[in-house]
């Protein structure tokens, strides 16, 4: 006889592949209901960007079409992101589970780019996301989301002054960019360049967020070591491209925030190879090759991904339309919504351990 018990018991050996453990003993099985032989229920995944949605599902289905009685399966698939666990020296931001920092070693890696389009695949997938543009000396991030001219809005309150963040292609960010005139330099020392990374991690209405993706400066300086200190963060990517000057300054930098106790998310290698628009079936190894994945190797680190050099890549930067959004179906485009949910598994996997 069919019921939510027996559909519950079936489903018990079926496994969340990066966790390794039973999606009824993590209670992502929910509201199974059975009527006439016809079997639906929830399932309730760790990330809107989960890589393995299809592939839990399918086995979800094959499980349950073992029982005998079942008409159909309906599985409808929702997520809750899970929060990154506390720690008692550092300040959590209000409503953020996790926040991850994506930097590189070097500049000119694309960094930035790589922030943008990762923040935007994450929020195209259904998550709550934020992209906290911390270059405070090159911040790039309002012209690649469209929001160069956007008026920012501070509200007084009690506690302090507030920022509004701006919010565009379905994320919300701040940035130096909206403080500052275009052609003005920021000439601050490092207390100065500490207390307003401060300010954009506590003195921001973020709302509640599943990730807030934070746009670091290159190399290993102040601002790294503040964001570090600070907030108890989820995870740090580094950026690289595949020549061997890049990789060096990636490594120092991914040492630094093992130095600092930052878990490494992984590599991601950008310009990996150039796609000429003429000609789409050839690509070209302008900065060379294999590097990301030989130091992922090397340093027993993860390489999220590789992503090609395409015009309509800089294009979309420029016009303020990431790639992501501006053409999804573009080879660079695809590889940044893989690493945005090898990002997103990851997180999730070291939130609930």
């Amino acid at each position: 006889m069919l019921t939510p018990e027996s559909i519950l018991e079936i489903l018990k050996p079926v496994q969340d592949p990066e966790l390794q453990k039973s999606l009824v003993e993590l209670n992502m099985i929910r509201n199974v209901s059975v009527e006439d032989g016809n079997v639906s229920f929830t399932l309730v995944l760790t990330t809107p960007a989960c890589p393995l949605r299809e592939f839990i599902v399918e086995d979800c289905e094959k499980a349950v079409k073992k029982l005998d009685g079942v008409k159909s399966v309906t599985v409808d698939v929702t997520a809750e992101t899970p929060q990154q666990k506390p720690l008692p020296d550092r300040q959590s931001v209000n409503q953020v589970k996790n926040i991850i920092a994506i930097s590189s070693g070097k500049g000119g890696v694309g960094k930035s780019s790589v922030s943008v389009n990762v923040a935007v695949a994450l929020a195209q997938s259904g998550a709550k996301v934020g992209l906290l543009d911390a270059d405070i000396y090159g911040p790039n991030a309002p012209t690649m989301l469209g929001l160069n001219d956007v008026p920012i809005n501070v509200e007084k309150t009690p506690q302090g002054d507030i920022l509004q963040p701006a919010f565009n292609h379905g994320i919300k960010m701040v940035s130096m960019g909206f403080l500052i005139d275009p052609d003005q330099p920021v000439m601050w020392r490092g207390p100065m360049l500490n207390g307003i990374i401060r300010q954009f991690l506590y003195q921001v209405n973020w709302g509640e967020l599943d990730y807030l993706i934070v746009d670091m400066p290159p190399g290993t300086g102040d601002a790294q070591l503040t964001l570090a200190q600070s907030v108890p963060l989820a995870g740090a990517v580094i950026v690289t491209t595949p020549q061997n000057v890049s990789l060096q300054d990636a490594r120092r930098g991914l040492k630094m925030f093992e130095q600092l106790g930052i878990n490494i998310l992984g590599i991601v290698e950008n310009m990996s190879y150039f796609i000429p628009p003429d000609m789409p079936d050839k690509s070209y190894d302008l900065f060379g090759s294999g590097g990301g994945e030989k130091a992922s190797k090397e340093l027993n680190v993860p390489l999220l991904g590789c992503i090609p050099l395409e015009i309509s890549l800089r294009e979309g930067g420029d016009r303020g339309i990431p790639i992501v959004a501006l053409q999804p179906q573009s080879a660079s485009a695809q590889a940044l919504k893989k690493i945005a949910q090898q990002i997103a598994g990851k997180v999730s996997v070291m939130a609930l351990r």
